[in-house]
């Protein structure tokens, strides 16, 4: 092996958003000495740019709420294919990691009387949604950041991407196959690391740069999806990836940057070109008991009425989504190939709307008046869907969060089970703190329990040589085409409505595509080159878009995140699985059906209660 820099931990965490910082925090928390590594600077994480808020039954605005509520809720968005476990967990844990966020100085909005304000947010029963303004993410980042800084046992490593993980090779071993640590680079100079621990932690979110048009920041390259997968991991549910209803359409240049739900749920409606309110035409039945009649008690429910009902904009993500893309391709579409989301027409019922809007959606009213020239106290926005999340991952046990690679964790996006078939909106946010805080206790204890690992230097020395072919080779393709063909044939092909024929043929053009990637080549040298970091991108985003066809072209049916245009229908028989994939020993994915456990009959009752 290269005289390579050498590190040691007992937990290494790959990915400092909400999740990797507070898994560093916990694992710290009992005396492990953690390594935090972030492809970014620390406190770029893409989780900055959530918005809305983070979804918890804290029953501060409305006394009903309670976690056996979020439970049915989640489950219900997810269309019943969740890791009922994770779903129960969540919704329980979810206050206590609010609250312990707002005594490490987070600084919430407030109820008159001085409790955390939450907000109305899609799929979700009661106001729910902690918040701050439309920054929630950003106030969620600052604080687990401050806290990360003043403890003396983690070490961060900014800029820096992981390219492989390090395994025992060994069959005789205790641990045979256990996680040893990691390999990578750092982006400013090129310097090739390896990082040895007991425990590895993932948490490097999603893979929305594998499409177009995504809200994702240049990170989600679904780094951690495909580390996994190639260390022997299980992958599941990556059929299920959530298009958000309300992303900018117009101009080009803004194309995909997300637009807060906090929108709808401060009032904001939904119209067609002929200003008509389309989401009252196609209520789903397991939704029409909860959802308003008319657009009057809509109003009610967003002023926080708790007889009334919730807005149909409110409605899961998928089928708002789907909603507006029937809109479009019916002819009844805005000027730029989206519909139109208006929260000026408040002023009809508010007397001074013009400043409410801007006190409660200001993140929302200066990225419209900047990026499009458009003021939303005064004219509606034009907005279409986006790729936003991948309810899909690295599957895990939903109590401790390990893979099952020994030693291996994963929390977040990067890791499968909470959602389902489609996430609610601030579901993700206490996600990355509920399960961040569990994956860094459980990799903590399995660090204490486990000796210091011994690196391979055959694998460290396979992976250097694979990160530096791209240099070797003269006169190739640039890695940016590349990498945007698979972005156009994932959007075209695998996107928000699907087809066998069309996803079949998205797996002739992976297979071409990754040929192709075999042959790109680097100009420059390692220093500050971005087409190198491209080019080492590309495995991990054909990795994913491979998982993403192959699963939705398995699941016959329509189910939450995954519409079949072929099937448009939901098969029961479906929901009685998740789809698992998995790198066989030759080398291609293999995918199985795998069945999920009988939920218990407590909970069974719970979601029955709910109706």
């Amino acid at each position: 092996m290269a005289d390579f820099e050498t590190l040691d931990y007992d937990v290494l965490v790959i990915g400092a958003g909400g999740a990797g910082l507070r898994a560093a925090i916990e694992a710290e928390a009992v005396g492990c000495r953690v390594g935090l590594v972030c492809k970014s600077l620390l406190g770029k994480a893409h989780t900055v740019m959530a918005e809305g808020g983070a979804a918890a039954a804290m029953a501060n605005v409305d006394e009903r709420d309670s976690w056996r509520v979020h439970f049915a809720d989640t489950m219900r968005g997810g269309q019943y294919v969740n890791n009922w476990r994770m779903a129960e967990l969540h919704a329980q844990e979810a206050p206590a990691r609010i609250r312990e966020l707002e005594a490490w100085g987070a600084v919430f909005d407030r109820t008159d009387d001085g409790r955390i304000l939450q907000r109305n947010f899609g799929g979700h029963r009661y106001p729910r949604l902690a918040h701050v303004g439309d920054r929630t993410g950003l106030e969620i980042i600052r604080t687990l950041q401050d806290r990360v800084v003043h403890r003396a046992g983690i070490e961060v490593h900014m800029e820096c991407t992981v390219l492989r993980l390090l395994k025992d090779p060994s069959t005789s071993s205790g641990q045979a196959g256990r996680v040893t640590g990691a390999f990578g680079y750092d982006r400013e100079r090129g310097r090739f690391r390896v990082w040895r621990a007991r425990a590895v932690v993932l948490a490097t979110g999603g893979i929305g740069k594998a499409f177009k048009i995504t809200s994702n920041s240049w990170e989600y390259t679904g780094d951690g999806h495909a580390l996994a997968y190639e260390a022997g991991a299980e992958l599941m549910d990556m059929e299920f990836v959530q298009f958000h209803p309300t992303g900018m359409v117009w101009p080009p240049s803004v194309r995909g940057i997300l637009v807060t739900e906090g929108v709808r749920g401060e009032g904001g409606v939904l119209t067609n070109r002929d200003g008509r309110r389309f989401m009252f035409d196609d209520i789903p039945d397991n939704y029409r008991a909860q959802t308003a009649d008319t657009p009057e008690e809509g109003w009610r429910y967003t002023q926080g009425d708790k007889n009334a009902r919730r807005p149909p904009e409110l409605l899961t993500r998928d089928h708002v989504a789907r909603c507006i893309v029937r809109e479009v391709r019916e002819g009844r579409g805005s000027p730029h190939g989206g519909v139109f989301l208006d929260i000026a027409w408040i002023k009809e019922k508010l007397p001074d709307a013009e400043a409410h809007i801007r006190r409660k959606l200001p993140s929302m009213y200066h990225q419209f008046k900047q990026l499009a020239d458009i003021d939303i106290t005064k004219t509606p926005m034009e907005v279409g869907p986006t790729t936003h999340y991948v309810m899909g991952g690295v599957r895990v046990d939903g109590d401790s969060q390990m893979s099952s690679v020994p030693g291996l964790f994963a929390a977040g996006e990067v890791a499968a089970g909470l959602h389902g078939a489609n996430r609610l909106g601030g579901n993700s946010l206490s996600d990355l703190l509920v399960f961040g805080r569990r994956a860094g206790e459980h990799a903590a204890c399995f660090a204490k329990e486990s000796a210091v690992p011994t690196i391979d230097a055959a694998q460290v020395d396979a992976a250097a040589r694979d990160a530096l072919a791209p240099f070797e080779r003269v006169g190739g393709e640039g890695a940016y085409a590349v990498q945007h063909a698979l972005q156009e044939m994932m959007q075209d092909l695998v996107g928000i409505v699907r087809r066998e024929e069309e996803m079949r043929r998205a797996l002739d053009g992976i297979v071409a595509l990754r040929e192709r990637a075999k042959h790109v080549s680097v100009v420059g040298h390692r220093e500050y080159n971005p087409g190198w970091h491209t080019a080492l991108d590309l495995a991990n985003l054909l990795v994913v878009s491979e998982a993403v066809a192959r699963a939705a072209i398995d699941r016959r049916e329509s189910r939450g995140g995954h519409f079949r245009d072929d099937y448009p229908a939901k098969d029961p028989a479906a929901a009685t699985y998740n789809t698992v994939l998995r790198r066989g020993a030759d080398g291609e994915m293999q995918l199985e059906r795998r069945p999920i456990p009988p939920m218990r009959d407590d909970l069974k009752a719970i979601i029955q209660e709910m109706g």
